[in-house]
């Protein structure tokens, strides 16, 4: 026992841990300064999950939570805000899809309510929304899955990027953070660049913010918190399963496109594997028309999400989940999530400052 207990005991006495956590405190600087937060870590935004009692837990713990608004109507996203307001007076952020029909509208909702950050996703930004946004006083963030993209964002006014892994959950690129870490990192330095991706422990997002990055954004470990309001049938799915088990969604056709989405692979997965070919069949016989097969194909999924985060349907739901699940192995409230990721980049650098030192 007291072997174990050696072992798992942080290493290092109280001056070498606030040295250690100072020099953290500095590395991720520019990302706490940006986000007004106490830690770098942003919520990733998950439709059905990044509601108002997630998203200001996780401000309230020093992160920073992030709405999602999804397909939500103007008032519908205004009642959001008003409702996460009244559960922190920390900075928080939302997300909006770009594709929304009613983009401009949600943009003055949200200048409306005074919301800081807004981080435009699902496609390039429009250039007036990006306008809109800054010259009402918000930042703005955009996700990028390559360097000449994260130029051209640049140049059209945001104010920080996220970079997004194929490790992550729901819709998906097809690069790997490390790819795009080295891709990105080193040649962006005029605003913050997130991470995101994969991202399951603090030594991790420490390596990342070495090479570069201002911080890093976390959704799946969220996802499965004390305060997410997904399913517990969801939750325990999380924790069951290991990181093999998320997977993206597979194209049969390239006729027909699939928009590739990582989650838990299940009967639902399966069936829509089976529905793709079924629809092909009836298309190549002439039953449907290509624009009529297409629809049927991305339609199989609506409505799926929230039968697994509120129903808890894992089985036949989507269960949209990053390869970071396999290292989930409880539920645990949000503090203790930061505290620990925190804790964990510590545990590095005290580790090398100790072995520098030896050396």
């Amino acid at each position: 026992m007291a072997m174990e207990t050696l072992v798992t005991q942080s290493p290092g006495d109280a001056t070498e841990r606030a040295a250690a956590r100072a020099r953290l405190d500095r590395l991720w600087a520019a990302g706490t300064a940006f986000l007004g937060s106490e830690v770098a870590i942003m919520a990733g935004a998950m439709s059905w999950v990044s509601e108002r009692h997630l998203v200001s837990a996780i401000s309230n713990a020093g992160g920073f939570g992030v709405l999602a608004c999804g397909a939500m109507e103007p008032d519908r996203l205004a009642e959001e805000i008003a409702a996460t307001q009244a559960l922190t007076s920390r900075p928080f952020g939302v997300n909006l899809i770009t594709m929304h029909p009613r983009l401009d509208d949600l943009v003055r909702v949200c200048l409306a309510a005074g919301v800081s950050h807004v981080v435009l996703a699902g496609g390039i930004p429009p250039g007036p929304a990006i306008r809109a946004l800054k010259d009402g006083g918000a930042k703005v963030i955009a996700f990028t899955p390559a360097l000449v993209l994260a130029k051209r964002l640049v140049r059209m006014g945001v104010d920080a990027l996220v970079i997004e892994g194929a490790e992550a959950g729901g819709h998906v690129g097809p690069v790997s953070l490390t790819v795009l870490a080295q891709e990105v990192l080193p040649h962006i330095r005029s605003v913050p660049v997130f991470v995101a991706g994969g991202l399951g422990r603090g030594e991790a997002i420490l390596s990342y913010l070495e090479q570069g990055a201002a911080g890093a954004q976390l959704g799946t470990r969220f996802a499965a918190s004390a305060e997410s309001i997904a399913h517990e049938r969801f939750k325990a799915a999380f924790v069951r399963a290991n990181a093999r088990d998320a997977v993206t969604s597979v194209q049969l056709d390239e006729r027909f496109p699939v928009i590739p989405v990582r989650g838990l692979s299940n009967e639902g997965g399966r069936a829509f594997l089976r529905h793709q070919a079924e629809t092909i069949r009836r298309y190549l016989e002439g039953d449907l028309t290509k624009e009529a097969a297409q629809l049927d194909i991305e339609h199989f999924w609506a409505g799926s999400l929230r039968r697994a985060v509120i129903e808890g349907d894992v089985e036949n739901g989507s269960v949209m989940a990053g390869q970071s699940v396999g290292m989930i192995t409880s539920v645990q409230p949000v503090a203790d999530i930061i505290a620990e990721l925190v804790e964990q980049a510590v545990d590095a650098l005290v580790r090398r400052d100790r072995v520098t030192g030896e050396s």
